[in-house]
C-alpha cells in the first residue's frame, strides 16, 4: 500500500505539471514594468511562479519522501522525479553513462556481535557487556602502550605520547572528548594530522594496530545507549573519501580494563583517579608478557547514492564550452524523531526550497526564446547534511571540467520569512519577506560582487544582507553548504540563504510554512543573475584568494 500511495502521488504530480502555472503575487513583490520587461519575458523569468514552486515543493517535502536522507528510498525517488522533468524539458544528461546521475559508492557496515571476540591473557569478554567496538573489521594482537588522553595539540603544548612509540602496538587511552582546556575553537586554526591529533588520527598516522579506550564516568553512564546504537547499521561513508585505512577502536568496561592493567605498575582505578588530579599517569608500555586478542566482525553493505547533473547548452559556438553552475542540495536528515507523532524531518526549507528553485529555473530556461551564450550546469547535490558529500564528490571527480566552470551560484534555504511581531528567539536571525543573506559574492571576485548587486538593484531590489559575509563569522556558514567545495577549487561563488529558524533540522520544517512569494522572488533574482553571467563577453575575473581562515574546513 505504501508503494502504491507513493507511485500514485508521483503520477498525480507529473500530470499536474503539464498544466499552465499561475503567477502568485505579493503586492509590490515583482518588478515594475521597465524597458527590460520584454527581455525578462523572452528569458522565461515569469515561468518561475509561487504556484509552480509550491507544486514542486509539496511533493519533494512530502512525508512520502521520508526526509530524503542520504542514502534512502525517498532521496532516490526525488532524484527520479527531478530527472523525469529534466528529460521532458530537453536537458542534456551530464552524469555517468549518458544519465543525469553521478553515482557515488558508499559503505555502510553493521557489527556482527556473534563473531566479535576479545580476550586478555586467556580471559574471554562478551560483546556488548564487556566491550563496544567501532564498525571497522579487524583482528589484532600485540604489545600495548598506555597514552593518557591520546591527544596532541601543539598550540596548547599537549603531547600524550612523550617517551613512547606506538608503531606496531595497541594504544590504550582514557575516556573520550577533548583534553582539559581544549575546545573546538582551538582546533580550527590548525590542520588535523599536523597541528593536532585525536587518539584515532594519531594511531592511524603512526602505525598503531588499534585503540582500546578505558570507559570513564561519561562512557559508563552512556553504555546502554551506545550498545543499542551499535545494533544498527553504521553511518554510511563515501568509499572514495577513505584515503587512510580506518583504525579499530574498542571501548572497555571496567571489568575488562581491570584485567588489562592487572599486574601493571598502575591499575585502572588509579589511572582514572589521577586523571582528575594535577599529576595524571604518564604514558608507559605495558608488560610484554600480556596478550590481547581482539576480533571485530562486520556485515558489509555497499549502497549507492547520486548527484543529479544536467546541462543546458549555450548558444554561442565558443562560449558554450564554458559553464555557469547553479546548485542546491536535495537531501535532508530523514526520519529524525522516531516514535513520535511527527517523526519525519521533511526539509521543506532546508533545502527543499533550493531544490525546487533549481527546478523552477530549469523549467524557465527551457521556455526561453533563445539560449544563453554560455552553457548552464545544474547540479543537485546529495549528502550535504553528511558533510558536503555531493559537492565534494563532484568537484573531486567532475563530469564537466572544473576549469570551464566560471561561477557557481548556490541556493540553500530561501523559503522562510520572519513575520511581523515574531518574538520567537530562534527566529531572531531569520530574514524578512523581502530580504536574503548573501555570502561569498565578494570574497574571490570584486566583479562578481558588483554584478550581483547591480542585477538585484535593476530587477526586484531585494534587501541583500551581508552580515555573514565575513571570514570570521562564528556561525561558519561559508563552510556549511556546497558552494564551499567549488570555492576551494578556485571557482567564484555566491551563496543565497534565509537564515536559521525554529524549525531548522526539526520536523516542523514543512511545506505549508514556506513563504512562496519570497521564494519566487529570490529564485527569479538568482535566475536573472545566471543569465547575466552566462552572457558576459568574458568570464568573471577572480582577483582575490580566499581568506586564509576559509581555506580549511576541518574543525
Amino acid at each position: 500500500m505504501r508503494k502504491l500511495k507513493l507511485y500514485s502521488l508521483l503520477l498525480i504530480l507529473a500530470l499536474s505539471l503539464l498544466l499552465p502555472t499561475t503567477l502568485a503575487q505579493r503586492k509590490g513583490g515583482t518588478a515594475k514594468p521597465t524597458k527590460a520587461a520584454a527581455l525578462m519575458i523572452a528569458r522565461g523569468v515569469d515561468t518561475i511562479s509561487a504556484a509552480q514552486l509550491q507544486s514542486y515543493l509539496s511533493f519533494i517535502a512530502s512525508d512520502e519522501m521520508e526526509g530524503r536522507d542520504t542514502p534512502s528510498r525517498g532521496l532516490d525517488t526525488t532524484a527520479k522525479f527531478i530527472a523525469m522533468n529534466l528529460t521532458r524539458w530537453g536537458f542534456k544528461p551530464a552524469g555517468d553513462d549518458g544519465t543525469f546521475f553521478q553515482r557515488i559508492a558508499l559503505r555502510r557496515d553493521q557489527l556482527d556481535g556473534a563473531r566479535s571476540t576479545a580476550g586478555i591473557n586467556g580471559q574471554k569478554f562478551n560483546f556488548g557487556d564487556d566491550f563496544l567496538p567501532n564498525v571497522v573489521a579487524a583482528t589484532f594482537t600485540g604489545p600495548l602502550v598506555y597514552v593518557g588522553n591520546g591527544w596532541v595539540v601543539k598550540s596548547k603544548n599537549i603531547d600524550a605520547y612523550q617517551g613512547v612509540d606506538v608503531k606496531g602496538k595497541i594504544t590504550v587511552v582514557l575516556g573520550q572528548g577533548f583534553p582539559k582546556g581544549v575546545t573546538t575553537a582551538d582546533l580550527r586554526s590548525g590542520t588535523p594530522g599536523v597541528d593536532w591529533f585525536n587518539p584515532v588520527l594519531y594511531a592511524q598516522q603512526h602505525g598503531a594496530l588499534g585503540v582500546l579506550t578505558i570507559a570513564d564516568a561519561t562512557l559508563t553512564q552512556n553504555w546502554e545507549q551506545q550498545r543499542q546504537r551499535l545494533a544498527q547499521p553504521a553511518r554510511a561513508s563515501v568509499e572514495k573519501f577513505q584515503t587512510n585505512a580506518p583504525v579499530s577502536t574498542v571501548t572497555m568496561s571496567m571489568k575488562m580494563a581491570n584485567a588489562l592493567f592487572e599486574g601493571e605498575k598502575f591499575d585502572a582505578a588509579t589511572i582514572i583517579s589521577r586523571a582528575q588530579s594535577a599529576e595524571p599517569v604518564a604514558a608507559f608500555d605495558l608488560n610484554s608478557s600480556k596478550t590481547v586478542n581482539i576480533t571485530i566482525a562486520v556485515k558489509p553493505d555497499h549502497p549507492t547514492t547520486q548527484n543529479i547533473v544536467a546541462v543546458w547548452e549555450g548558444g554561442d559556438t565558443v562560449l558554450k564550452n564554458e559553464y555557469v553552475a547553479v546548485g542546491a542540495h536535495y537531501d535532508h536528515i530523514g526520519i529524525c524523531a522516531p516514535g513520535t507523532a511527527d517523526p519525519i524531518c521533511n526539509g521543506a526549507d532546508d533545502d527543499g526550497s533550493g531544490t525546487t528553485a533549481l527546478l523552477g529555473m530549469a523549467e524557465a530556461i527551457s521556455h526561453a526564446k533563445a539560449r544563453p551564450k554560455r552553457s548552464v550546469l545544474f547540479v543537485w547535490h546529495c549528502g550535504e547534511e553528511k558533510g558536503l558529500w555531493g559537492s565534494r564528490y563532484f568537484t573531486d571527480y567532475p563530469t564537466i571540467p572544473l576549469a570551464q566552470i566560471v561561477t557557481q551560484l548556490n541556493i540553500d534555504m530561501i523559503g522562510r520569512s520572519k513575520k511581523d511581531g515574531d518574538t520567537e528567539p530562534r527566529n531572531k536571525d531569520l530574514s524578512g519577506p523581502n530580504q536574503i543573506y548573501v555570502i561569498g559574492s565578494k570574497m574571490m571576485s570584486t566583479e562578481l560582487g558588483e554584478l550581483t548587486e547591480a542585477v538585484n538593484k535593476s530587477f526586484l531590489n531585494l534587501q541583500f544582507d551581508y552580515r555573514y559575509d565575513d571570514p570570521n563569522d562564528p556561525n561558519r556558514f561559508f563552510f556549511r553548504s556546497d558552494h564551499y567545495n567549488y570555492a576551494r577549487k578556485g571557482i567564484p561563488i555566491v551563496f543565497f540563504f534565509d537564515g536559521v529558524h525554529e524549525d531548522y533540522h526539526r520536523p516542523g520544517d514543512e511545506a505549508q510554512k514556506i513563504d512562496y512569494v519570497k521564494m519566487q522572488n529570490v529564485a527569479r533574482t538568482v535566475y536573472v543573475m545566471l543569465w547575466e553571467v552566462t552572457n558576459r563577453a568574458t568570464r568573471v575575473k577572480v582577483d582575490k584568494q580566499l581568506p586564509a581562515q576559509l581555506q580549511q574546513r576541518a574543525g
